[in-house]
């Protein structure tokens, strides 16, 4: 997996930058199928903003954004945003494989 930072209108201190790849891997315990992570932040006058952009497997896109006076709560704000995200794709994922409703096998053996 790849974690690719950049900015906009501003330049990246190495500690924002580390902390926000950091971050970024955690979210594979969410879901373990992740290609890229791309973080953006950008600097208005008074606030920053963080996009975080999670490339997965079959082109399935997770974008993300978080506005905040601290860069570090925007990063905090991407990732638990995209958590809820990924773990709620994960589950839908799983449950596709059962459908409900399906006949039970008492059922079928009385047929």
């Amino acid at each position: 997996m790849q974690v690719v930072v950049s900015s906009r209108h501003m330049d990246v201190s190495p500690a924002m930058k580390t902390h926000a790849e950091q971050k970024a891997l955690k979210l594979l315990k969410y879901f373990d199928r992740i290609q890229e992570i791309e973080v953006i932040f950008d600097h208005t006058k008074d606030l920053m903003m963080v996009e975080m952009i999670v490339n997965a497997e079959q082109k399935k896109e997770f974008i993300v954004h978080h506005t905040d006076p601290d860069a570090y709560a925007c990063v905090d704000g991407c990732v638990d945003r995209l958590e809820r995200q990924l773990s709620d794709h994960k589950k839908k994922l799983r449950n596709r494989k059962h459908p409900e409703g399906g006949a039970s096998i008492r059922h079928i053996e009385q047929r």
